[in-house]
């Protein structure tokens, strides 16, 4: 008997802030039998496989068991204009109030600062805030099997407040009293949770945007049977159906997937393709729903709706991207989960061991293990990553680099292979005149003057590009032009001569070269051709070299045509050529490629959406379409290509610097801990040396304000 075919749900879960909600929820689904669990705390987005619609219901109670609101994907997009600070934001400013007079207590002498009830008093929220926010987090992580850097602050922060309050239960003096260490804890890692939650929340996510695409009118035809007249209705697209008839005009995109029945037009099908120019379509084509009709005006047969569209099975590539790409786990929570462990380990036996294998009364032994908590508290730790972080991202934002989350910084520096897209990433989108050959007797300058002539009388960006190109030439006066929607013009001047400006099919009679953009014959004879290219943006060059000098392989992987992709490669020199690939065809690629070796996906088209959420690190330009710059990890701003190798370079002394605030932390923790279990370190010069770290640390995460990069 076969198994009954699973169906994919996908829900929208509020709540969710950090990469540890997003396991807790996968590890609750994975017990109640779900399968295919893929959460994504950034998009508010959760998606399985299940044989049985009617456990939807469980899948949701389990959630929300969790603490976590599921909502529909109507309610999210009318709830997020209502949006003001999100959770994390209001933790963080409601702590950092109550944290504010506590450091002021380490630097200022007044004395109702130092008071041990007032800073009692100050803690309890910041703690109660901390607890439940970390505690929660620690608890899922523990559920799932891990410890990860939430542990590590839980504990920490409540050592250090038990310890405090102990001391001023039992008036044990200043010196006890590590209140502010607490509550500083709670909210510097709050900071750093908030401005890595900004950063990645700035964009929404690419299956949204790509769904928009899918959201707009569609001019239906009726036809009245009895006296044959169409009447035109404006409905959603979304409820065209199969075998309905749409008409399009220029300028309008294009609804549904069909097949054109009448008409001819030029459309700018880049958006799937990655072909530079736009394509003529005529009678009989075939055009794609999302694509936009540059000129000319058709009706089309719906051949395909909903879920069978091209731009559906884009989304569910991109889908699927995500789901499958690799997650990487956070720097600190790889080391929290030895270091965890440990430090507790540790602060056991030390309070046992006092205890009992000594005279040492009961609570000065749980005061030297809680001591051990204390000292091996992770303030310098929880530092040492959101303030590098915090400021990699203002100097790379400052740079016109945008970069969604710190966990980039560590996978930009590993990149093997680079693989970027043609139109609009090398090049600048913009066409212009590569080469004119005239041929037939006639002077380069008479065939100029012809074709910016006839030219002018289209809007085709073809014939826009050469009109630009040839502006100032003296001009021909023509009798009359007419445009063949899908060959080129035809002009006719006073004395009688008739001219065509257009594509190979008007002189395919008269030549078998086939290989140039446009073609022009006078009186049935050629008298020239002329090869259109797009620009290579002229900092393209310099980007590859970089990459080649650091030992990262470039790949060209374009939907243009070979010829096309062949030539640029070789000017920039790129040796690994990918032409004529279709989104899935590229997506396919990428993911060969990353079997091998990590993968950087630059590009800036729909077509390069999966390859871009599927790659270890995605590359977009910010003038870009806005699915691409969603679905990538890295936004370029102004469309600048010079700014990748910035990038790469802001990472690598980012990462650096990460490294070293992490020794330092550690450093003080392997000196301070031994010390601390014989009870040979006082808890004076165990503040001392605590804050004294954070403060190393502090400094050398601003040290990257000002570090040289090496570009």
């Amino acid at each position: 008997m076969q198994n009954p075919p699973k169906e994919i749900i996908d829900l929208k879960v509020v709540g969710m802030s950090c990469t540890n909600c997003s396991l807790g929820i996968k590890k609750a689904l994975e017990k109640q039998g779900f399968t295919g669990v893929d959460v994504d705390f950034t998009t508010d987005d959760v998606r399985f496989e299940t044989d049985n619609p009617n456990k939807l219901d469980t899948a949701v109670k389990t959630i929300e068991k969790l603490g976590y609101k599921v909502t529909s994907q109507k309610d999210a997009e009318a709830d997020e204009p209502k949006k003001g600070m999100s959770s994390i934001e209001k933790k963080f400013w409601f702590t950092a109030v109550f944290t504010v007079p506590l450091i002021l207590a380490m630097f200022i002498p007044v004395k109702l600062l130092h008071n041990d009830l007032f800073q009692l008093a100050l803690t309890i929220p910041v703690f109660a805030v901390g607890f439940k926010h970390f505690g929660t987090s620690a608890l899922n992580s523990l559920r799932a099997g891990v410890t990860n850097m939430d542990v590590l602050i839980f504990l920490g922060s409540t050592a250090a407040f038990v310890y405090s309050l102990i001391g001023t239960i039992y008036g044990l003096g200043h010196d006890y009293l590590f209140y502010e260490t607490s509550a500083s804890i709670i909210s510097i890692v709050l900071l750093g949770n908030m401005l890595e939650h900004r950063s990645v929340k700035k964009t929404t996510s690419a299956i949204d945007e790509l769904s928009r695409l899918q959201k707009t009118t569609a001019k239906l035809i009726s036809q009245e049977m009895n006296e044959g007249q169409e009447f035109i209705e404006e409905i959603d697209s979304s409820l065209v159906k199969k075998g309905d008839y749409v008409l399009v005009n220029t300028g309008d995109k294009i609804p549904v997937d069909g097949e054109i029945y009448w008409g001819y037009g030029s459309i700018d099908e880049s958006m799937v393709s990655g072909e530079s120019l736009p394509v003529d379509r005529n009678k009989g084509d075939k055009v794609i729903g999302g694509t936009i009709l540059e000129s000319g005006n058709i009706k089309i047969r719906t051949t395909a709706t909903g879920k069978e569209t091209v731009l559906s099975q884009i989304i569910e590539l991109v889908r699927t991207a995500q789901k499958d790409k690799p997650h990487l786990q956070n720097m600190a929570d790889r080391i929290s989960a030895v270091f965890v462990p440990t430090v507790v380990a540790i602060a056991l036996v030390t309070w046992l061991g006092w205890y009992l294998g000594t005279d040492l009364p009961f609570r000065d032994a749980l005061m030297r293990g809680v001591a051990v908590l204390v000292i091996a508290c992770p303030c310098a730790l929880g530092l040492a990553i959101p303030t590098a972080v915090v400021v990699g991202l203002g100097r790379t934002a400052k740079n016109g680099i945008m970069i969604k989350g710190g966990s980039i910084f560590d996978k930009l520096p590993r990149i093997e292979k680079i693989v970027f897209d043609k139109t609009g990433t090398l090049t600048t989108g913009r066409f212009r005149v590569k080469d004119l050959k005239a041929l037939g007797g006639k002077s380069q300058e008479s065939v100029v003057a012809l074709l910016f002539s006839i030219e002018k009388h289209s809007s085709h960006p073809i014939a826009k590009s050469i009109v630009r190109e040839f502006k100032g030439a003296e001009p021909i006066l023509m009798k009359k032009v007419e445009e063949e929607k899908g060959l080129g013009l035809t002009g006719w001047d006073n004395n009688g001569n008739i001219y065509k400006v257009g594509s190979y099919d008007t002189v395919r009679h008269l030549t078998s070269d086939n290989t140039h953009s446009v073609y022009i014959s006078m009186n049935d004879k050629l008298i020239g051709w002329v090869d259109i290219e797009d620009e290579i943006k002229p900092e393209a060059k310099k980007t590859i070299d970089f990459f080649k000098k650091k030992g990262i392989t470039p790949v060209l992987l374009s939907g243009d045509r070979e010829q096309k992709c062949r030539e640029i490669a070789a000017e920039l020199g790129i040796e690994e050529v990918y032409a004529e690939k279709k989104p899935d065809e590229k997506l396919r690629i990428v993911e060969e490629l990353s079997s091998k070796s990590k993968v950087a996906m630059v590009g800036d088209g729909i077509n390069d959406a999966p390859s871009l959420a599927r790659s270890y690190v995605g590359i977009s330009m910010s003038d870009g379409t806005q699915v691409a710059v969603k679905s990538a990890d890295v936004v370029l701003l102004k469309g600048d290509l010079s700014l990748l190798s910035r990038a790469f370079a802001s990472a690598n002394v980012t990462q650096r610097t990460i490294k070293e605030n992490l020794f330092w932390a550690f450093f003080y923790n392997i000196m301070a801990i031994p010390l601390a279990v014989f009870g040979l370190l006082s808890p004076m010069v165990a503040a001392a040396a605590m804050a004294l770290s954070d403060v190393i640390v502090v400094l050398n995460s601003l040290r990257l304000k000002k570090r040289k990069l090496r570009i």
